[in-house]
């Protein structure tokens, strides 16, 4: 409690210089299988060919799994990191393109359900980088966790993604219903995952947005879909991103166009400023 007491101290003190420039977006689905993750390294790929520092935060904590889906094999993880054994810059790990990864643990229920001090913690290490990264992007896990629930508020833009299946489509609604009813969240974007077509993907924007509109008076905003591909699986089963095996593939497209689609809509709120939104909102969310 002493530690937790004197980052609060800190962090009043020091708030208006932490990662005043870094753009912090969290990527969730409402259930797992939706190829939430493989759709975070191929976004972080291609927004590090488009000249950005990315780095990347296994935010399912017990059950990380960004490392296993690109090849890597981390010394430490952010279980290491917590634990004080060692520091921000040991932990991290290059990935690639130039990708930074910050790997969770696994199988280390501990960490499924962070205390107040963890989360403070946590965000302390993450202000030691200062201004090194254009992007962060929060790889939360599935479903609607306490941990779900901490990173997703805490992040500048939330990113939902969703396949084309009922049980998907139930589920990314239920998440955006509790981050509303729970934490007053009203906007959300919605990444389609594995459409047949371009015209199916908007089918399934339309039908989350119609509802979410209708029954919770929030917005829903659409960044656009990813095709069905061969070449995804191809990947995942290669260990690789699909942005780098196959570059020219369809579902290499959709991830750069949506990528840049992400950079050209700048945040909307000017109230969540960067990793200095995130550290308020941790103490905010933790004290």
């Amino acid at each position: 409690m002493e530690q937790a007491l004197k980052l609060t101290k800190f962090a009043e003190e020091e708030t208006a210089m932490a990662w005043t420039g870094t753009r912090v977006m969290a990527v969730s689905s409402g259930k797992g299988g939706v190829g939430k993750t493989n759709s975070v390294v191929n976004l972080a790929i291609a927004f590090s060919r488009m000249g950005k520092k990315v780095l990347l935060l296994d935010a399912d904590l017990g059950l990380g799994n960004l490392d296993v889906l690109l090849g890597l094999a981390p010394r430490y993880n952010i279980g290491h990191l917590l634990s004080g054994e060692k520091r921000i810059d040991e932990v991290l790990v290059k990935g690639p393109e130039g990708v930074m990864i910050l790997p969770a643990s696994s199988g280390v229920q501990e960490l499924t359900d962070l205390g107040s001090e963890e989360r403070i913690a946590l965000a302390a290490h993450l202000e030691e980088l200062g201004d090194s990264f254009d992007i962060m992007i929060v790889d939360t896990g599935a479903g609607i966790s306490s941990n779900v629930l901490f990173f997703n508020m805490s992040a500048q833009e939330i990113v939902v993604v969703v396949t084309p299946e009922p049980t998907s489509i139930t589920d990314a609604y239920a998440l955006m219903k509790v981050m509303f009813q729970k934490h007053g969240e009203r906007r959300f974007r919605l990444l389609v995952n594995s459409v047949k077509s371009r015209s199916a993907g908007l089918e399934v924007y339309r039908k989350i947005s119609l509802a979410a509109e209708r029954f919770l008076s929030i917005s829903v905003e659409y960044l656009g879909c990813v095709l069905q591909d061969d070449n995804v699986s191809r990947s995942v089963i290669r260990q690789r991103a699909v942005m780098e095996l196959y570059p020219e593939t369809k579902a290499s497209q959709c991830y750069q166009e949506i990528a840049r689609e992400i950079c050209e809509q700048p945040v909307q709120s000017s109230l969540k400023g960067g990793m200095q939104f995130f550290w308020r909102q941790v103490l905010k969310r933790t004290i």
